[in-house]
């Protein structure tokens, strides 16, 4: 472990993949795939003050992809005075991604209410390429609540076991985290309004890259005002609407006091969640979404207006210099993309955008009329936009890695730009010299983080005034334009040393926050761009509807803050339980929630809401009656008892404290209504302590119903027996009908509905106020066997059990492919056996099916076993969440039979074709490699019926292992190696006691980084070597054996490598005399080296791509 001391991390966050970490079973936090973290303070925007000295920690982990745990915690270390860890699950938590958080270590011996602020990154060290290091920064408000915070998405585990890309070297992962500790600021009373007059805009997920566009296009003024041009009408939905839609989000901006919420938008973009929780690309956002604004302003009075704005000319030519021939083609653009790699500032962008091309030698251009000529290609601009947008190419595709990377150099841009200097060197013949092109720095979009996600936000200084604003969602601050420009540059920073006098070297870090679109406005055109934006060009449709809004808002926020001197006051009647009872509910009487609510002031006497009770219902004050509710031991909730005439002179809040234990609890009440042969209400019965309120409810098991028929007052001595006609009058039945009487006990956790004997009182049989019965027609028991649910209890455990299913094929998981009606008492045997049926497939063993997570909402990567679980309820929980969607999948064989077996991937190398095929394996478990290499045989094309094969365990370009013939395949893992077959070479066989088999490979040396790092490639392979042999006569052997032609085979050159360091050899160098040693630790750190440019084309399989990682490009639907 090393700690040292680095530099301040950059600001930023990675909401997107921020949660506090949860090990899930263990805890109840409710981690989200996808979370926006708790705001927290940004030092840099507060006063200066002494923060402790940020740390690096370094863990090395050997060993990482045989380790066999969930989790793993690093060892303590502490910064600013306290003590840290690092928590990894290898292995993902709960996700196909690398998790990781940084832990207070000791938080649960800490104080009571004890907190820390941290801002942190952390990284995955790539081992062979630094730039492609992954390193992700945050901040948190550390608690005994949220004691780790970090990344549940921190790497994709494909991309991070895989063997090319240099994470996991010799099974060694490297983790950094660089820690600082501030001051803990109150962040919570800060109001952008009141200090900028400006409000941010909420974040819903991953929405940062979109936000800081939508602010800094709010801030064209002129812009603003044509799209409160565009024709709306009060009919517009705004979630349907873009126009809509963005004309109500730019009037909050300018006219609400608090931070505002884009949802709309997204909606009206056509959007669902998942879309939001991605984040896309915002150069192709901003594109996007100025094409569909375009569109719609069609045919309206602001017709052209982004064209007016944003849209420039070039010209592309091509002319001949020894011929008079030129050919040019005029395009348009809405942005220009600039390079950042290689151009220190904006105009060294310039030069190379404009940069003349020689066409000439074998690159000859063809011209019309005069064949091949000599020519110079270039670009050059006929005019540039008022509003010229220019996008940083901070991110490119590297070819050598195969992957994307963030370039993180330093690049300077001007707070004056001058497009006419030397003399219009970037303007076409054609342009209009009379134009002065010289733009004034308007906001600077920024990128903290690295390739795999970060943080977007914006500086802007709308006014051009010399003060800038930083919008950072919710939050806008005032800022400096050093924050704004310098430190938006990137490249490296330096700290010095933090004991002078020590020979410590400064430590360098890289900014990860950088600038990576600009925008300017023309000095001419910023009069008429900075225009004013008032009421008067906002449509009165608008102002009336989000004035309202507003009302509805302020009325919410009076209502919450006068909620202590009301109650709300909830009444059931008969008609709710009828209403209700077979189609909402089943169990129980009614759900509150959708009973009519009354909210009342405290102190009113309850005998004068009567009288509102009175007026809404109809139903005189001196028929009232009304009952009490109370949640029984057993988790039902039945009216208890009546309302006493003393209680009712109380006030409603005094009423509300009898009733209900908790603090600002609804008082719930039954309102017992009798009605008289007129059907008019009529005075309540007396009740005495011998009268029992009891509510019937009736189920028909031919139709599958269940509803509410009313309810009777039962004397306690008095049996069912007593009854039974009057309950075949209000099911509607014949006097004398047989009926069957059940007791509704209980539904949670499971149903308990018993037989009530017709004989026994009511009291005898525990009856109260409040129970319910259920009852139904008498049938035969042979009748009954034609009934789905022949009885009560039958019938209610089926609905308490029911559940809709949807099924998704694994192959499409984002598509419901059908949907089943299902129990979740199912065994596992039914479920495969309905799915089977929906597929019209006899064979429902040849089903897999696979859970959902339900944080990920994506499918879990290990698929159900075999009968591996009881019950439809086992599939579908996802730790304390409960999903509704299950993923199948059709196999060719019964899934017992590939359970007994393990399928490998093999790469078979033929010996004399240049071609790799890869073979799917699938043998018993108990299978050996020799089974292994005898069932390729049959499928392969061999150079001789008796060639013999070998299988080798191939990683990053080097071979670490020749599996033994009698080597079990069950513990073979071709997830994150590539496991290759190949015949063995007749010279391999016949070994001379001095000859040595010794490990050939490709590889090519990086200088771009500080120091020299080496880079394999290609396919690694044996060499046999005699004794004696020179390098001149094994070059003779590689270069027949490889097929390299001899003009590029002069240019390769051969060093005897050990440990990564390279000692180049000479042809008459004896080459037997470097491999020596026999003691080394694995042979594949000593080998022969063939050091070449890697130009093969990258082979087109990759035997686990990962199915989770894509991102989808972005779409507005609308």
């Amino acid at each position: 472990m090393t700690l040292m001391t680095p530099a301040p991390i950059d600001q930023q966050e990675d909401e997107e993949m921020l949660v506090p970490h949860s090990d899930l079973a263990e805890n109840n936090h409710q981690p989200m795939e996808v979370a926006a973290p708790a705001e927290a303070p940004n030092p840099a925007d507060n006063q200066p003050v002494d923060d402790p000295p940020p740390s690096r920690f370094t863990w090395r982990i050997d060993g990482f992809a045989r380790l066999n745990t969930k989790k793993l915690y690093s060892e303590t270390f502490v910064v600013g005075g306290y003590k840290w860890r690092v928590l990894v699950f290898p292995k993902g938590n709960n996700v196909d991604y690398l998790s990781m958080y940084l832990d207070v270590a000791d938080s649960a011996s800490l104080p009571y209410g004890w907190s820390r602020y941290a801002q942190f990154s952390l990284g995955v060290i790539n081992q062979i390429h630094n730039k492609y290091t992954v390193r992700k920064d945050t901040q948190h408000q550390f608690n005994a609540r949220e004691s780790d915070w970090g990344f549940t998405s921190f790497m994709p585990l494909g991309e991070l076991y895989d063997a090319t890309r240099g994470y996991l070297v010799h099974d060694t992962l490297i983790v950094e985290a660089e820690v600082i500790v501030r001051r803990v600021v109150d962040y919570w009373t800060y109001d952008s309004k009141k200090e900028t007059g400006y409000v941010g805009l909420k974040n819903q997920g991953a929405t940062c890259y979109m936000n800081s566009l939508l602010q800094t296009l709010y801030h064209i003024p002129y812009f603003r005002k044509a799209v409160y041009h565009m024709p709306t009408t009060e009919n517009d939905m705004p979630s349907a609407s873009i126009p809509l839609a963005l004309q109500s989000l730019f009037y909050k901006l300018q006219y609400s006091d608090s931070s505002v919420a884009t949802k709309e938008l997204t909606k009206s973009f056509g959007w669902d969640t998942y879309d939001s929780f991605m984040q896309h690309d915002v150069q192709e956002l901003n594109r996007v979404l100025c094409e569909k604004l375009e569109d719609k302003m069609k045919g309206t009075v602001v017709e052209g207006t982004i064209q007016k704005l944003f849209e420039g000319h070039h010209m592309n030519y091509i002319e001949c210099i020894n011929v008079d021939y030129k050919s040019t083609r005029k395009e348009s653009f809405y942005d220009l993309q600039l390079d950042v790699k290689g151009c220190r500032d904006v105009y060294a962008s310039f030069d190379k955008y404009v940069e003349v091309e020689r066409l000439e030698g074998d690159n000859k251009y063809h011209a019309e009329q005069y064949g091949l000529q000599d020519a110079k290609k270039g670009v050059l601009f006929i005019d540039f936009p008022p509003v010229l947008q220019l996008q940083l190419k901070r991110f490119e595709y590297d070819f050598m890695r195969d992957t994307m990377v963030k370039i993180n150099d330093r690049y300077e841009f001007p707070l004056q730009l001058d497009l006419d200097r030397e003399d219009g060197k970037y303007l076409s013949p054609d342009a209009d010299r009379s134009v002065r092109n010289l733009y004034t720095l308007h906001s600077v979009l920024v990128h903290s983080g690295g390739v795999h996600g970060g943080h977007y936000y914006a500086f802007i200084r709308p006014t051009l005034s010399d003060q800038w604003y930083k919008f950072d969602d919710e939050r806008v601050t005032k800022e400096d334009i050093k924050r704004a420009l310098e430190e938006q540059y990137g490249g490296e920073e330096e700290l010095p040393p933090t004991n002078p006098g020590f020979n410590n070297t400064p430590f360098k870090f890289t900014k990860y926050s950088n600038a990576y679109m600009l925008v300017y406005i023309r000095e001419s055109d910023k009069d008429k761009i900075i225009c004013d934006v008032d009421e008067k060009d906002i449509a009165e449709h608008l102002r009336e509807r989000l004035k309202k809004e507003q009302e509805e808002k302020e009325h919410k926020k009076k209502e919450k803050a006068e909620a202590h001197l009301y109650t709300i006051i909830k009444v059931a009647r008969d008609e709710d339980l009828a209403e209700q009872i077979g189609k909402d509910i089943y169990f129980d009487l009614v759900d509150h929630d959708k009973v009519k609510s009354f909210r009342i002031q405290k102190q009113m006497p309850f005998n004068i809401f009567k009288e509102e009770v009175a007026k809404e219902f109809g139903v005189p004050v001196q028929f009232q009656r009304f009952w009490l509710w109370a949640k029984r031991q057993n988790h039902t909730y039945r009216p208890n008892r009546p309302l006493m005439p003393a209680e009712e002179t109380q006030s409603v809040g005094q009423l509300r404290e009898v009733s209900n234990k908790v603090p600002n609890a609804e008082l719930k009440l039954f309102l017992e209504v009798e009605l008289g042969l007129d059907m008019h209400p009529i005075a309540p019965p007396d009740k005495s302590k011998e009268d029992i309120l009891l509510f019937f409810k009736l189920y028909d098991p031919e139709k599958g119903e269940l509803r509410y028929v009313g309810r009777l007052f039962v004397k306690g001595t008095g049996k069912p027996a007593e009854i039974l006609t009057k309950l075949n009058e209000m099911a509607g039945y014949s006097p004398d009908q047989e009926i069957e009487l059940y007791e509704e006990i209980k539904f949670e956790p499971n149903v308990m509905c018993e037989p009530v004997d017709k004989k026994v009182t009511f009291r005898a049989s525990q009856l109260e106020d409040g129970d319910i019965l259920c009852f139904q027609k008498s049938f035969p028991t042979e009748n009954g066997e034609q009934f789905s649910y022949p009885d009560v209890p039958s019938f209610l455990e089926y609905v308490h059990n029911r559940q809709i299913v949807h099924f998704r094929s694994l192959e499409k998981p984002k598509e419901d492919d059908f949907s089943l009606e299902m129990s979740k008492l199912y065994t596992y045997d039914d479920v495969v056996e309905r799915v089977a049926q929906q597929l019209g497939l006899d064979d429902p063993s040849k089903i897999r099916l696979t859970s959902h997570n339900c944080y990920s909402q994506q499918p879990k990567p290990h698929p159900i076993k075999y009968r591996g679980v009881d019950h439809l309820s086992d599939m579908l929980v996802h730790y304390n969440q409960s999903s509704d969607i299950l993923y199948y999948e059709v196999l060719d064989i019964p899934l017992p039979e590939l359970q007994g077996l393990k399928t490998l991937k093999v790469a078979f190398h033929h010996a004399t074709k240049d071609e790799v095929v890869i073979h799917t394996i699938r043998l018993p478990k108990q299978s050996t490699v020799g089974d292994v290499l005898s069932d390729l045989k049959t499928k392969v094309e061999l150079s001789d019926p008796n060639a013999e094969l070998r299988l080798l365990e191939v990683f990053y370009h080097k071979i670490y292992k020749i599996f033994p013939l009698n080597e079990k395949i069950e513990n073979i893992n071709d997830q994150y190696w590539t496991l290759r077959a190949e015949e063995i070479p007749e010279e391999e066989k016949s070994l001379g006691q001095t000859d040595r088999l010794i490990h050939v490979y490709h590889f090519t040396k990086d200088t771009s980084q500080t120091q020299t790092q080496i880079q394999n490639f290609g396919e690694p392979f044996f060499l046999v070597i005699h004794e004696g042999e020179t390098l001149a006569e094994i070059k003779v052997r590689v270069q027949k054996k490889l097929q390299v032609p001899d003009e590029e085979f002069a240019k390769w050159r051969f060093a005897f490598l050990s440990l990564g360091r390279p000692e180049y050899l000479q042809d008459h160098d004896v080459v037997s005399n470097r491999f020596q040693r026999r003691d080394v630790y694995g042979a594949w750190e000593q080998y022969l080296g063939l050091e070449h440019s890697d130009t093969a084309p990258k082979r087109a399989y990759a035997a686990n791509q990962n199915r989770h990682t894509f991102e989808k490009p972005v779409k507005i639907y609308n």
